[in-house]
C-alpha cells in the first residue's frame, strides 16, 4: 500500500520533478565547468565590459600569431589581493589562450625575493603590482607597471594632464613583441664636441633603458670605435665641429643605413661648424638662427611664457598614432626653428613633425625679427634617405633637446611618448610600441542610447526565467 503511494498522485509527479531538477542541476554544473575551461584555455568569452578591456586588437593578434619563441609572464600580486585584480587575471588568461607560446603565473613578491633580484636592473627593481614579461631564449625581459598601464590626456577644462585611459593591452603586447626580438636596439650618445653633460641625460637614459634599449657613450675620435649601422647615433647639442676623420666615419655609417638623432638648441653657433652643417643638410635639415616666440595675443600657442611654445603635432611616421589617440600635447621651451623642407632628390624624403603657430616670429637678435611666412615654423623634422648601396638611413632633428630629456616635461606633456616613438622610427624597431587604442578608464554616463548587450541581458534573463516558470506552473494549476 505504501509503495503504491509513491507511484500515484503528487508523489509520482514529485519524484519525476526531483529527478528532472537534479539532472538540470548536474547539467548546469557540467556546463559551467565546461564554459569556464573554454574561457580560461580557449579564450571563449564575450567581452561585455564598458571599455572592452578584454578584447584583443588586430595588432595584438598579429603579434601573437607571429611568435616563434616562448614567453613567460609573472604577475607580482599577493595572494590576499587576488580579488583586486580579477580583471587582469582574465586578461592574462586571454593572452595564454591565444597562443601555446604564452604562459603566465602569479607570484607573491613578498615570498619570492630571488625572482625580484633576478629581474632587477640598476634603474628598476620589480615589486608588487608589476608584470615581468620574459623570453628565456633571448634572455630579455621587460618590467611593466604603474605608468605603463595608464595613459595621460590633456583636460581642457582644468588645463592639466590627467590619467584618463587604460593601456594594459598596448603595454603587454609591446613587451611581448620586444622580448622575442633577436637583437637589442642600441642608442649611442656621442661625446667629445661639448655636448650636453652626462648629468642632464640621466632621465633620457633611464627612459630608454626602461624601454629596454641599450645606451652607450662613445667618442668618434677614438680610433678603436667604428659605429655599427644597426645602432643609433645621437648628437645632443655639439658646440665643436666634426673633424674630417669623424665625417668619414659618419658618412660610411650613413651609407650603410645608420640613423641619427639631432638636438640643435638655438644658442649653438651653427655657422662655426661647417662639417656638422654638411651632415645636417644631407638630410634636408637647415637650422635657422634665432629664438622662436609666440604672439602674446595667441593664448593657445604658448604656455605661460611666449618662449614656451605649444606646437602643432603633424601626422607623420613618428606621430601618426599619437595624433590619432589625441596624445599630442607638448611644451617646447626656447626653441630654434628650421627652414621649410625643400623638395629634394627622389632618394630623400623630409617631413615636418612639429610646427609653431602661424603667428610665431623668429627673434634673431634684440632688433631683428622674422615673421613666419608659411603655416608656422618647423620645430622638428624627420627624414629618410635611400643610400647608393640601397640602404635606408633615417634622421630626426628638434630645435630644443629638453623635449626629449626633461623628466618634468615627461610628467606634464606627451614628450615621453614622442621620445619613444622617435627611437622606434630611427631604429626601425616596429612592434615595441603599437598603435593600440587605449581603453576608457572611467565609465561613461548612462544614457538611453548607451544600452549594451550586457544591459539587455540583465533585463531579459529574469524575464525569460519568469516566462518559463509560468509555462510549467500554468498547466499544473489547471489540474
Amino acid at each position: 500500500m505504501s509503495k503504491g503511494k509513491f507511484t500515484t498522485g503528487k508523489w509520482k509527479y514529485g519524484s519525476i520533478s526531483a529527478l528532472m531538477l537534479a539532472m538540470v542541476l548536474l547539467a548546469l554544473i557540467a556546463l559551467n565547468a565546461g564554459v569556464y575551461a573554454l574561457e580560461k584555455n580557449k579564450g571563449w568569452r564575450i567581452d561585455l565590459s564598458f571599455n572592452g578591456i578584454l578584447s584583443q586588437s588586430a595588432e595584438t593578434k598579429e603579434v601573437i600569431e607571429s611568435l616563434d619563441k616562448p614567453v613567460e609572464i609573472y604577475a607580482l600580486f599577493r595572494k590576499s589581493a587576488e580579488r583586486d585584480w580579477l580583471e587582469l587575471q582574465e586578461l592574462l588568461n586571454k593572452y595564454a589562450a591565444s597562443s601555446d607560446k604564452i604562459t603566465w603565473k602569479q607570484v607573491d613578491p613578498a615570498v619570492n625575493p630571488e625572482l625580484l633580484n633576478r629581474f632587477s636592473t640598476d634603474n628598476l627593481v620589480p615589486g608588487e603590482s608589476n608584470f615581468i614579461v620574459w623570453c628565456e631564449q633571448t634572455n630579455r625581459f621587460r618590467i611593466l607597471g604603474g605608468e605603463d598601464f595608464m595613459g595621460l590626456g590633456y583636460n581642457l577644462e582644468t588645463g592639466t594632464m590627467e590619467y584618463d585611459s587604460l593601456t594594459f593591452e598596448s603595454a603587454i603586447t609591446g613587451a611581448i613583441a620586444y622580448v622575442v626580438k633577436d637583437r637589442v636596439p642600441k642608442a649611442v650618445i656621442l661625446q667629445g664636441h661639448d655636448e650636453y653633460e652626462l648629468q642632464y641625460l640621466t632621465d633620457f637614459q633611464n627612459l630608454l633603458e626602461a624601454n629596454q634599449y641599450e645606451v652607450e657613450y662613445q667618442t668618434l675620435r677614438d680610433d678603436e670605435y667604428s659605429p655599427d649601422p644597426e645602432d643609433l647615433l645621437i648628437f645632443f647639442n655639439p658646440w665643436k665641429d666634426l673633424t674630417d676623420t669623424e665625417m668619414t666615419k659618419l658618412t660610411e655609417f650613413a651609407a650603410k643605413g645608420g640613423s641619427f638623432l639631432f638636438a640643435c638648441d638655438y644658442k649653438v653657433p651653427m655657422a662655426n661648424m661647417p662639417n656638422y652643417m654638411t651632415l645636417l643638410r644631407s638630410y634636408g635639415f637647415e637650422p635657422l638662427d634665432g629664438l622662436v616666440s609666440a604672439d602674446p595675443l595667441e593664448k593657445n600657442s604658448y604656455y605661460e611664457s611666449k618662449y614656451f611654445l605649444l606646437p602643432v603635432m603633424c601626422s607623420t611616421d613618428i606621430t601618426m598614432d599619437l595624433v590619432g589617440l589625441g596624445r599630442d600635447y607638448l611644451i617646447i621651451p626656447e626653441t630654434r626653428a628650421f627652414a621649410e623642407p625643400e623638395e629634394g632628390d627622389r632618394n630623400l624624403d623630409v617631413s615636418v613633425v612639429l610646427r609653431s603657430a602661424e603667428t610665431a616670429i623668429r627673434e634673431i637678435d634684440s632688433t631683428s625679427f622674422e615673421p613666419s611666412v608659411t603655416d608656422g615654423y618647423p620645430l622638428a623634422l624627420e627624414a629618410r634617405r635611400v643610400t647608393k648601396e640601397g640602404y635606408v638611413s633615417r634622421a630626426f632633428i628638434i630645435g630644443c633637446g629638453d623635449v626629449l630629456i626633461d623628466r618634468s616635461l615627461y610628467s606634464v606633456t606627451h614628450s615621453q611618448e614622442l621620445t619613444v616613438n622617435v627611437m622606434e622610427f630611427l631604429l626601425q624597431n616596429d612592434g615595441t610600441s603599437l598603435n593600440i587604442t587605449p581603453k576608457d578608464a572611467a565609465r561613461p554616463g548612462l544614457k538611453t542610447e548607451s544600452l549594451s548587450l550586457g544591459s539587455i541581458l540583465l533585463i531579459t534573463l529574469p524575464l525569460s526565467v519568469l516566462f518559463a516558470a509560468l509555462l510549467v506552473l500554468g498547466p499544473r494549476k489547471n489540474r
